[in-house]
Order: C-alpha cells, then sequence, then structure tokens
C-alpha cells in the first residue's frame, strides 16, 4: 500500500494548507487587534518527537482560532470544510474546545519501512498541542471509531505507556495512526512506527531534534516572538529529492515569521561548519544608485561590488539551493531576468568576466514591466571608477566586434552613446523596377554619465524616463521606503520585487507561481511586494531576510 499518498490525503496537504492560510491571513489579524495575537517565545515543543535526521519540520506558533479575521474571506472555514468533512468531524465542536497553540507537521523520515525495493515511503508526523487533554483523547477515540464505521480495521496497543490506535486501511480510506501524549500532544502519523519512533526520541533525548547543535545555535536567535518556524536538515532535503549537489557548503536552515507594523518579515539562518565570508562590505543605507532607478520598475536589485560574486558563499548557496529545488543548477534569476540573459547571449559576453569584475562600487539593476510588450525593458547603474571605465570602454568593443556602430546622442542636452544596429526593410512600391528598400536604426543598448554613475539602458524611452523624472525615482518611492525600513541595518543590499507590477512577468518565466498563487490565495491576492536582503555578522552562518509588504499595511 502506498501510505504516502494516503497521509498526504488526510493529514499534510490539509496541515500544509492550514500554515499557507494562516500565514496570509496574520496581517488580516494584526490590523484588527495585534494585542490579541500572542506569539511564541519558545521553540516548537513538538521537536521533541522529532528526529533530529528529520528533513524538515514546520510550526505554527499560535492558535489558528485567533486568526478568525479569516472567516470574513471564508477561507478558514472552506480548510476546516475540507480537512474535517470527508470523516464526519466537525471542527467547532471536536476539535476547537481542546487546541492548543502550536501545530507542527515534520517529515520524519525518507523511508518508513527503509525497504528500496517498494519505493521511497517518507514519514509524516503532526503534533498538536491540547490544553484539554481529556476532550482531545476523546476527539481521537471519536475518529477512530467513526473510521471503523466506514470499514476500517482498528489496531489498539500500549508502547512503552501510551496507548496507540491505527487502521489497516482500505484502499479507498487514508491510513491513520494517533496517540494523546502526556497531557500536552495529541499526535497523528502515516504509520505506527512513525509514532512509537517519536516517543522513542522523547525518551532518548540524544535522539531528538532539541539534542542537535545546528539546531540550537539556529533556534537561538530565530525563535523569540515568532508566530511560525520551519528547520530543515539541507542535506537530507537534496537526499530526499534524490539529488547528488556538487558542492555541501551549508547544512541547515531555520525559517521564522514574525509581524511587522507594515507587513511580514520572514528571517532565515542558513548554517554551515566552514567560515563564511561575505560577498561585499555592509552597507549602512541604501546605495545612491537607486536614485536613478524610477519609480515604476518592477524589479531593483542593488548594493556593491559585484566583483566577488561568483566565488561568494553567497552564491555557493543560491547554487545550492536551485539544485535542491529543481533537481538541477537551473537558475531561477535567469528566468527572471531574461531580458540580460537575451544580452549576453547576442553580444556573446560573460556577465561574470565581463561586467561584474569591474563592478566594485555601488550598483542597481532595475527591470521595468513595458504593459504592450513581454520584454520587459531594463537598466543598469554602476559608480564610476578607473576601473569601470575601463570596462566601457570593454563594452563598446565588444559592441563593435558584434557588429554595431557606437553613435552620439543627446536628450535633453545629455550625452548619450548608443549601440546601434542599421537593417534594411523592403516594402511594395509602384514602381515598375520592383521594390523600394529603407534603412533602420535599432538601438540596442545605451550608456551616459550622470554625477558619480554610469548608466546603462535597453531603449531610448527608457534612458529618457531616467533624465525626465529625476525626483520620481525608486528611492523616494514610500512603498519601496517602507519595504527597507523593515530590513535591519547594516546589509548587503536589497532586492525588491513589486508585485503588482511584475506579477504577469513572474507568471510567465516561473509558471509553478501559479500554483503557489492558488494555495496561499488570500496572501497573494493582497501582497504588495517583497524585499530581500542579506545581513548579519556571524561567520558561520548566512542571515536574511524576506519582507513582504502588503495592502493597508
Amino acid at each position: 500500500m502506498n501510505r504516502q499518498r494516503s497521509f498526504i490525503g488526510f493529514i499534510v496537504a490539509g496541515a500544509i494548507a492550514l500554515l499557507v492560510i494562516a500565514i496570509a491571513g496574520f496581517y488580516w489579524f494584526f490590523a484588527k487587534s495585534p494585542a490579541s495575537l500572542i506569539a511564541s517565545s519558545s521553540g516548537p515543543g513538538a521537536a521533541i518527537f522529532v528526529s533530529k535526521l528529520s528533513p524538515a519540520m514546520v510550526s505554527l506558533l499560535t492558535n489558528p482560532d485567533r486568526l478568525q479575521a479569516l472567516e470574513r474571506e471564508e477561507e478558514l472555514s472552506k480548510l476546516k470544510t475540507s480537512l474535517f468533512g470527508k470523516s464526519g468531524i466537525d471542527y467547532k465542536q471536536d476539535i476547537q474546545p481542546w487546541l492548543g497553540d502550536e501545530i507542527t507537521l515534520a517529515v520524519t523520515t525518507l523511508d518508513i519501512d527503509r525497504d528500496p525495493e517498494n519505493g521511497q515511503q517518507p514519514g509524516y508526523l503532526l503534533a498538536l498541542t491540547t490544553k484539554q487533554p481529556e476532550k482531545s483523547r476523546e476527539f481521537v477515540e471519536l475518529l477512530f471509531s467513526k473510521r471503523a464505521l466506514a470499514g476500517a480495521n482498528l489496531a489498539v496497543e500500549q508502547y512503552k505507556g501510551v496507548k496507540l490506535i491505527s487502521d489497516n486501511s482500505q484502499p479507498e480510506q487514508d491510513l491513520l495512526a494517533g496517540a494523546v501524549v502526556g497531557e500536552s500532544f495529541v499526535l497523528f502519523a502515516n504509520d505506527p512506527k512513525v509514532l512509537r519512533d517519536a516517543i522513542n526520541n522523547v525518551q532518548a533525548p540524544d535522539l531528538n531534534l532539541t539534542s542537535s547543535p545546528e539546531y540550537q545555535k539556529a533556534t537561538k536567535e530565530q525563535l523569540k516572538g515568532k508566530l511560525a518556524v520551519a528547520f530543515l536538515n539541507l542535506p537530507i532535503v537534496a537526499k530526499w529529492q534524490g539529488l547528488e549537489l556538487p558542492e555541501q557548503l551549508y547544512n541547515s536552515q531555520i525559517i521564522s515569521l514574525v509581524l511587522n507594523p507594515q507587513g511580514l518579515l520572514a528571517e532565515t539562518s542558513i548554517l554551515t561548519s566552514s567560515e563564511i565570508v561575505p560577498p561585499s562590505a555592509p552597507l549602512s543605507k541604501p546605495v545612491g544608485a537607486l536614485q536613478y532607478v524610477p519609480a515604476s520598475a518592477g524589479l531593483a536589485i542593488s548594493g556593491s561590488n559585484l566583483s566577488n560574486l561568483a566565488d561568494s558563499d553567497l552564491a555557493k548557496l543560491w547554487k545550492q539551493a536551485t539544485a535542491t529545488i529543481y533537481g538541477s543548477g537551473e537558475d531561477i534569476v535567469s528566468r527572471l531576468a531574461k531580458p540580460l540573459v537575451d544580452v549576453q547571449k547576442r553580444w556573446g559576453i560573460n556577465f561574470p568576466e565581463d561586467i561584474f569584475s569591474w563592478v566594485q562600487g555601488e550598483y542597481a539593476l532595475a527591470l521595468l514591466p513595458d504593459k504592450e510588450q513581454i520584454t520587459p525593458h531594463w537598466i543598469f547603474v554602476v559608480e564610476k571608477s578607473e576601473d569601470v571605465e575601463k570596462g566601457v570602454a570593454r563594452l563598446d568593443a565588444i559592441a563593435s566586434s558584434n557588429g554595431l556602430s557606437i553613435n552620439p546622442l543627446t536628450i535633453d542636452k545629455q550625452k548619450i552613446s548608443a549601440w546601434t544596429e542599421l537593417t534594411t526593410a523592403t516594402k511594395k512600391s509602384d514602381v515598375k523596377e520592383g521594390a523600394s528598400f529603407s534603412i533602420e536604426t535599432k538601438v540596442r543598448g545605451l550608456h551616459t554619465t550622470l554625477g558619480n554613475y554610469e548608466i546603462f539602458a535597453s531603449d531610448l524611452e527608457t534612458i529618457n524616463e531616467i533624465l525626465t523624472t529625476k525626483d520620481n525615482s525608486i528611492i523616494n518611492n514610500p512603498n519601496f521606503k517602507d519595504s527597507i525600513a523593515a530590513i535591519p541595518l547594516p546589509n548587503q543590499g536589497y532586492v525588491y520585487l513589486d508585485w503588482t507590477k511584475s506579477q504577469n512577468l513572474l507568471e510567465r518565466q516561473v509558471p509553478i507561481l501559479k500554483l503557489v498563487e492558488v494555495l496561499g490565495k488570500p496572501f497573494f491576492n493582497n501582497l504588495r511586494s517583497l524585499t530581500v536582503s542579506s545581513y548579519g555578522t556571524d561567520t558561520r552562518s548566512l542571515k536574511g531576510g524576506v519582507f513582504f509588504k502588503l495592502h493597508n499595511s
């Protein structure tokens, strides 16, 4: 029997959806009554049931009923109906009275029976805190009695003082095992062995996650006052995906969520056993290059010193992460920044060697969506230096070698160098001699100097917008200012994405995003922008955050 399928159908999918919807609803409740939403001051208590070799654990550290503002959107009600409807369980009557302030879901093992012959069958554990142990025991008895009436064969055993109930599931029904442990927890799993292992982990503390030095270090700074947290054992997650990573630099990751008056901040710490060297010196304020990025930008990336980015620990992390997610070294950035990738291919250049190598000062890179065309416009701003001047001359030489002409232009008294290409076009003619020809000039890129910065742009319209809207830059955009204000200083710069302007572009380049949007509909319907940054001074971990700015926040 495929036990992975069964538990996903009944508990895992529902628990994940509950976390997604709960996280999506945090800001609704925060806007109405922030004082009533209690956050945990410690880590997930259910970590004592989870092996330190577990691939992943995610916890909601507040009672979902404190998110009642979601009821107005009917999302929570729909979830409760879909999760418990088939079982004949009434959430309000049977679960709400005893449910406590923690819901934890863990992948406990990659293969329950460790038999490769019948495929990989991960173990799943769902732990819920209870504030009324007797009522929670009644719920477990009720749940399994209803399953017995539906045709399942029940099995009851005592294991180390704990009563375990499971069923020998019928083909059309989900296999399930459950238990109430002590006075605090109700456990469900997709196999009785998962429950027995969970109990063993409690009674042998050196086996559970709380005894892991990496978990202890990760949670030390990340858990106080958080509303939700996830912990990933990165090498085992990669193994779960059937991957062999070319380089295994990072060992574990913790992600935590905390409310901010302007939205939701997701912080993460990624740990390694080796020394970490930051790609650049930390910045105490946003780079000046942003003053030349128009407020209409849908994506803006800023920071300093790209010269050693390819060999930095941040780049190694990105390579490991993309390999883990995609099963290869495929880079999602190349999808999002496709216009720049096209330039690289068309000109036969290598960004790290031909551009990044001479960018040692401030920089800003931006994409500007165009409603009338699929491909957005781009801007690249870099602080001037002697190396930059040499780099620009090298780009001019590359342009010439690719058959482009370098022509001077003037816009509003500003001198501009344009990389242009002459093309011929035929058109029908009434003249008997045949068709006539016209010569067209296509601009393939431009660059100019403003203040202490060299600015590159994709087209005339974009460079003109930079020149004519100096007071309307992204750095003066209230939404951008609020977003970066939520990110600690100093930091390594920002990746800012305006969701309302970039949604269509992202959906075209990353199709799976549409599925994520469906799962987190309340969240994405109210997402305004997100900002990513790296910060922190620990030489054994990379710390960063993603700030989600929400409408009406």
